[in-house]
């Protein structure tokens, strides 16, 4: 089933715009899927308990048949060829990808919920969210 998921896109390691634009070169590789937009790399204060350094921050809007499951494991496949090593729930990283949503399911299992349970907790999320979706009306 086709569907529009958005994917969040973060680094705060090394070359934060090198990884970004990687990630997105590599999702747009994605069989059964092509990017419909983006929008603009934007710097946030990292959010948890360890002390590192800002991210930049960034979302992208895609159209794919890949189901949730495997859309995530993809992404997680992304995130390793960029150095993601998960040591550190909410530590620095080379490159995090999050589904965030999708505009036709909702998905509630061990290891992934959409829409994302920290969505609200985000207000970067919400405006890039909400550009996305009004650049797609009309």
């Amino acid at each position: 089933m086709k569907d529009v998921a958005y994917i969040a896109l973060g680094s705060n390691l090394g070359q934060r715009e090198v990884f970004l634009a990687q990630a997105r070169r590599a999702i747009a590789a994605l069989g059964k899927t092509r990017v419909l937009g983006q929008t603009d790399a934007e710097e946030t204060a990292p959010i948890g308990p360890i002390a590192q350094g800002p991210y930049l921050n960034q979302m992208i809007a895609i159209e794919t048949e890949l189901s949730p499951q495997d859309l995530l494991a993809e992404l997680k496949r992304i995130e390793a060829d960029a150095g993601r090593v998960r040591t550190t729930r909410w530590g620095p990283r080379t490159l995090d990808l999050d589904i965030v949503l999708f505009e036709n399911q909702a998905v509630h299992e061990p290891g992934l919920t959409v829409p994302h349970p920290e969505l609200s907790n985000r207000d970067f999320w919400l405006r890039e969210l909400a550009a996305l979706r009004s650049s797609r009306v009309g």
